[in-house]
């Protein structure tokens, strides 16, 4: 009897991909999103899935690094306790440091305020051969400011181009055209939204409150900030309607359970990855003659003590 033919690695992890991602085409609705949706699995299938997607990564993380042509940045967005600093640790568990950026964006510095938007991100874009990891982005800009637009009158904007009605607009506009740019350069952008419930933020506040290690997440600003729900998720939705495109879609990750967000995310990383087609450099026929002339050397140079053993015992 022969064997099942193995899918193609896209369409092996396709089911876990394709139906969280939103790329500009149709409408958007952040309400029609299952928090809690788990893609018919269970934990112990999901977290074979995500231990067989670590090695991928690694793996491929490894051919990116030598050959030195693409950069991929994810971004990862979302509330308060969606679970994005424990999944950037699962998923890259085992992945060469080495290849790897990480940045977190908290509030603006003045130097940083001195410059547009998107300046400070620019800066910490990652190498070619790299893998570039946001903790929240510019994208802070359309979310957290535009819930607290007196935080515009800290960014030295010149009164003229002070459009309220028009800025928000105008940062979308901003903003896909930097990631076109980054596209046709060379950096592959994966966008990730942990859709979390309010339900699940409120549970998971607990736990931060009853577990001692945990107390030092907790602040007060995040109920300030969970008081604000509803404008968020507003804010969230406008930004998923008019920044995913074809070439930069956003993926709506179900957050509630954590092991399924984990799933997705590292699902979507292996599938961009593998896109690529990446490969170890090949090496030219005068690089590989050099190898074979080293490789004598080398073997000769063992040969000489034990041929100098030989002669004292004689």
């Amino acid at each position: 009897m022969s064997k099942k033919k193995r899918l193609p690695l896209a369409a092996e992890l396709q089911p876990h991909v394709a139906p969280f991602c939103f790329d500009g085409s149709g409408e958007f609705h952040l309400k029609s999103h299952n928090t809690a949706e788990k893609g018919g699995l269970d934990k112990d299938k999901g977290e074979k899935i995500i231990e067989a997607n670590r090695k991928r990564i690694a793996d491929f993380q490894g051919k990116l690094y030598a050959q030195d042509c693409w950069s991929l940045l994810l971004i990862f967005q979302g509330m308060d306790a969606a679970g994005k600093d424990s999944a950037i640790n699962s998923v890259f568990d085992g992945v060469n440091p080495q290849g790897c950026q990480v940045h977190s964006f908290k509030a603006p510095s003045p130097q940083e305020l001195d410059h547009d938007f998107l300046w400070r991100t620019t800066v910490s874009l990652p190498e070619r051969g790299r893998i570039g990891i946001f903790n929240r982005s510019y994208y802070e800009e359309v979310l957290v400011v535009r819930v607290h637009p007196e935080m515009l009158g800290k960014q030295k904007i010149p009164l003229p181009l002070m459009r309220k009605t028009a800025i928000w607009r105008e940062r979308f506009e901003d903003i896909a055209a930097f990631e076109q740019h980054l596209a046709r350069n060379g950096t592959v952008v994966v966008k990730f939204f942990l859709n979390l419930s309010k339900e699940e933020q409120r549970l998971r506040f607990l736990d931060r409150l009853e577990e001692p290690s945990k107390n030092w997440k907790f602040s007060m600003h995040d109920v300030a900030e969970r008081a604000l729900w509803d404008k968020y998720q507003a804010a969230y939705q406008e930004m998923i309607r008019h920044t995913s495109t074809p070439i930069a879609p956003w993926h709506v990750v179900p957050a509630d359970h954590k092991w399924f967000a984990r799933l997705v995310i590292s699902s979507t990383i292996v599938t961009a990855l593998d896109k690529l087609d990446l490969r170890y450099p090949k090496m030219q026929a005068a690089t590989l003659d050099e190898f074979k002339k080293v490789r004598a050397a080398l073997e000769n140079e063992g040969k000489v003590p034990a041929a100098k053993k030989a002669a004292k015992k004689s």
